[in-house]
């Protein structure tokens, strides 16, 4: 038969010591303090060559301060502020340092060689001895002895210089970069895309000769209210395409910035190029009058522009 459940009157009588609850329901479950601590132990137990943090990846380093050894995530999340930035970690051998090492050293090597042939294969005619003689990046070396650059193939390293200074681009001056600045601010603040890539009803390309424009004039007004002078001068009683030059060295300036720092403007650059691009588009071209687009301005267009493309022809140059 089912044991009756105790009544309150029974619950209220009993001595403190005496466990009805546990008679009636079948006893206590909870864990003893022993059990419990007995658990802890086990749960605090670190597997041989395991993280000390996380108990589940291999060890890779070791913290001569702490006197522990731990994986390469938990090491960076301990190691990365207060005190413990200056631990010193050092990396662990598992097995046979040297032979390991050595199995590193030969995997690098293959890859090397893998990396050197896709080169050649991928430069084609600029490859060293090619049959045009022409020399490409990595036939270029400095020899310590004659304290100059030689080339192999035969070619000169003038005629090599010349050839890769058409694609080098010109650093920014002072004055440019104060323009990349206002160029920067005046993307950041324009809609052209929230404008242009919607579905809306109307003419797409008055809506992108409109935005066009309205940058265009942002770009103005920032030069104007850094400079007075100077905006004055370019565009008191004037049109937008008579400041077709302006506004295409202002574009050149942010594309040639972008090429020579891939990392920056992440997200102007994008709203740029697509505008760029839908500039030069027939319609849009018609409608607006003007070119937004010019040549990247490089070391070679600037001796030429100069007339002293002679510079690289000089022997001090190598």
């Amino acid at each position: 038969m089912p044991v009756a459940p105790p009544s309150l009157v029974d619950i209220l009588r009993a001595d403190a010591t005496d466990d009805i609850l546990g008679d009636a329901f079948g006893g206590d479950q909870n864990p003893t303090d022993d059990e419990a601590t007995a658990a802890a132990a086990e749960d605090d137990v670190v597997p041989e060559g395991a993280c000390v943090e996380c108990k589940d990846q291999q060890a890779q380093l070791y913290c001569e301060q702490c006197q522990e050894d731990f994986c390469e995530v938990c090491a960076g999340m301990l190691h990365r502020t207060g005190g413990r930035k200056r631990h010193v970690l050092k990396p662990l051998c598992i097995g046979d340092c040297e032979q390991l090492q050595a199995q590193a050293q030969a995997e690098g090597e293959e890859k090397e060689e893998e990396k050197g042939d896709d080169i050649d294969e991928e430069m084609g005619d600029e490859t060293v001895g090619d049959a045009a003689g022409e020399v490409g990046a990595m036939g270029v070396s400095f020899s310590a002895q004659s304290g100059r650059v030689e080339t192999a193939g035969g070619t000169s390293f003038a005629e090599w210089i010349t050839k890769r200074a058409r694609y080098i681009p010109l650093r920014l001056t002072l004055r440019e970069r104060k323009f990349l600045r206002l160029l920067e601010a005046g993307l950041k603040v324009s809609e052209y895309t929230d404008k242009i890539d919607v579905l809306m009803y109307g003419n797409k390309t008055k809506r992108i000769v409109a935005q066009i424009k309205e940058l265009c004039a942002i770009l103005s007004g920032l030069v104007l209210a850094s400079d007075y002078k100077v905006g004055q001068t370019l565009f008191e009683d004037r049109q937008f395409e008579d400041n077709e030059e302006f506004y295409q060295r202002i574009f050149e300036i942010g594309r040639r910035h972008k090429i020579m720092n891939p990392e920056k403007m992440r997200n102007e650059y994008g709203k740029m190029m697509f505008l760029l691009q839908d500039s030069q588009s027939d319609d849009v071209k018609t409608m607006l009058n003007f070119s937004l687009v010019s040549p990247i301005k490089t070391v070679y267009s600037v001796l030429e522009s100069l007339g002293v493309l002679y510079i690289l022809d000089d022997e001090m140059v190598a």
